[in-house]
């Protein structure tokens, strides 16, 4: 494309916002800038080459900045997969990403994966994080995202484990190490992520206390009752190995536990006990609903789960309908 064309593009984009006094100094200036400049035109591989490194430079960026908030491994993966999945669907520079072309992918995401509302509002967040990153850097003038609402879901009560389902799964475990892990999970509503990081250092059990590191590496002191405590302390005598880590494998060389490891010895304990959705997530809804229904503040269990906001502590807990009818009768009936 010879320069007087480049011009010509450019001031034409520009007719509708200049008069043509503005638009005639605009041409003037671009012929000054352009007098010792070369215009080269990419050929179609090249210029797909490019928008490619562009691209990925933006989504590399956006994640170090997530990484430096404090964002887990796992989540950074969450956010990469998904927007790189869109941008190679998309085959266009994140630059120029319209409102329409996210609606479509996400009305195209539900119908081919048929997934629910949660999972296309969970997309939605994802992309509107990204995007208003690029906004807020000045990569983009304005998010995309900003008109796609929130995708309205259906507030389903999660199940929580009973009292009855403790003690099966407590009958059930046939290892100590196992027995020690539920018993920890449910008594101080640890998240997996946390139970895994644990060392034995971390235990006091003169306090019946541990420190662990929560999301955004902070760390706060979680609490256990006297049953977790004696079974810890039977787990650790147990043990003939060297290793720090709190929970680690039967077979040599015993090493740490990892999050499946953990979810999957959890989620076998369901399929012998019989018992719905065994999982390690819901031993830290089923502490969090106990707490409220015996009278603990909210903003006590919203410091005791590690929740920056309250909302999120609500969502956890889903407070027992016996108490709720309880409560009216007394108060109301």
């Amino acid at each position: 494309m010879e320069k007087e064309q480049v011009i010509l593009t450019i001031t034409n984009e520009m007719s509708n916002n200049l008069t043509n006094y503005q638009l005639e100094l605009l041409k003037n200036v671009l012929i000054i800038q352009f007098k010792n400049i070369e215009i080269t035109v990419l050929t179609d591989k090249k210029k797909k080459k490019e928008e490619q490194n562009t691209n990925e430079k933006y989504i590399n960026s956006f994640l170090s900045a997530k990484e430096v908030e404090g964002c887990s491994i796992r989540t950074i993966k969450y956010y990469r997969e998904n927007i790189e999945n869109l941008i190679i669907k998309l085959d266009k520079n994140i630059k120029v990403v319209t409102t329409e072309d996210i609606r479509k992918y996400l009305s195209d995401y539900k119908e081919l994966n048929k997934c629910s509302s949660v999972t296309i509002d969970n997309l939605r967040r994802i992309f509107s994080s990204f995007f208003s990153w690029l906004e807020d850097e000045d990569y983009i003038i304005k998010s995309p995202v900003r008109r796609i609402h929130r995708v309205k879901t259906a507030t389903l009560v999660k199940e929580t484990f009973s009292d009855e389902n403790i003690e099966i799964m407590r009958d059930e475990c046939k290892f100590i190490r196992d027995l020690a892990m539920i018993e920890l999970l449910y008594s101080t509503g640890i998240r997996v992520g946390e139970l895994v990081n644990l060392n034995e250092e971390d235990i006091n059990f003169e306090d019946r206390s541990c420190i662990v590191q929560g999301k955004g590496n902070k760390q706060r002191e979680v609490y256990f009752d006297a049953r977790t405590k004696i079974h810890l302390k039977q787990y650790i005598e147990s043990r003939h190995d060297n290793k720090n880590a709190l929970f680690v494998s039967k077979k040599r060389p015993h090493n740490r536990l990892s999050i499946s490891g953990i979810e999957r010895i959890v989620r076998n304990l369901g399929f012998e006990t019989n018992i719905n959705k065994v999982h390690p997530h819901k031993f830290r809804r089923t502490l969090a609903t106990m707490a409220i229904d015996k009278g603990m503040p909210i903003e006590q269990v919203q410091k005791l789960l590690g929740h920056v906001k309250i909302e999120t502590t609500m969502h956890y807990a889903m407070v027992n309908q016996n108490n709720v009818k309880n409560s009216h009768r007394k108060y109301i009936g």
